[in-house]
């Protein structure tokens, strides 16, 4: 049994999240979830209980969701060389045939059912269904790297009804371009789009480290977006996080109040990263 301190520190918790609960009730929040709170059983449990909180409590929840690790474990199973080039999957037809098969009848259906289970009422989207994404090729240094895309524009009504109506959509990358011919979309660039079109509240990228370190190594709690340009000349960002930063200005830049850098590796980090006064990693504002 309980001793009543413990008891107090659960009831000193929930008070602490009470006014962010009112803050962002009716809010639409917008979740990339992929990298390692997708593959890790515990991990992705903790992930579908967050979110079925979240609309539990009011907040209208938009998941959009990767697949890296699934997509190159289907292709090494296949024999496929796949290439990247700048971060971006190199995409032929085959591998794009593979992408679709993956992502949107294997991971996008394995996340609806964790949320399902969790008590949540959640329905799988792909970007192509109705034209919800609408996209062209992403060119890299000026080259074609098949059939990989950028969104350039999004048809938020079904994402309207289902919020509007308590349910959870849970939204695959695959953009369709001009031709209707189906584009692999990078799922933070996918994340971006979703949420700057619909305003949303904030954006949660979900990521495999504990957010953006500054020069001196340590991570920074708020970042203002116009200073990420600076701290890529001098270095202090680089690598992958590079086209995360700019996923989450282009998304500040379109109307979207806070983007939040959470490490998905924590238990629960979504409710730790919105519901206490600490927070957990990097908000770009």
């Amino acid at each position: 049994m309980k001793t009543i301190p413990q008891l107090q520190a659960k009831a000193a918790t929930l008070i602490e999240a009470l006014p962010y609960i009112q803050r962002f009730a009716g809010e639409v929040l917008v979740v990339k979830y992929g990298g390692h709170a997708m593959t890790d059983p515990e991990a992705a449990k903790s992930f579908a209980r967050d979110v079925v909180l979240l609309r539990s409590v009011g907040i209208k929840v938009v998941v959009v969701h990767g697949g890296g690790p699934q997509i190159q474990a289907a292709l090494d199973r296949l024999g496929i060389v796949s290439t990247r080039k700048m971060g971006h999957r190199v995409t032929d037809a085959e591998t794009m045939q593979v992408v679709r098969r993956v992502l949107v009848g294997e991971v996008a259906q394995d996340i609806v059912t964790r949320i399902n289970q969790a008590g949540g009422r959640a329905v799988g989207l792909s970007g192509a269904d109705g034209n919800l994404l609408r996209g062209r090729k992403l060119l890299i240094d000026g080259h074609d790297i098949g059939r990989v895309g950028e969104v350039v524009a999004v048809d938020d009504t079904e994402l309207r009804l289902l919020t509007d109506g308590g349910f959870i959509p849970v939204v695959t990358p695959i953009a369709v371009d001009a031709e209707g011919e189906p584009l692999n979309v990078n799922a933070d660039l996918g994340a971006s789009a979703v949420a700057g079109h619909l305003k949303a509240r904030k954006l949660l990228l979900m990521t495999d480290i504990d957010g953006v370190r500054g020069a001196d190594g340590q991570v920074i709690p708020t970042l203002d977006h116009r200073d990420v340009p600076r701290l890529i000349d001098e270095g202090v960002i680089s690598g992958g996080m590079i086209p995360k930063l700019t996923c989450a200005t282009e998304a500040v830049k379109a109307g979207v109040e806070k983007v939040h850098i959470v490490d998905g590796r924590v238990q629960h980090a979504v409710l730790l990263e919105l519901f206490t006064d600490d927070g957990l990693g990097t908000e770009v504002v």
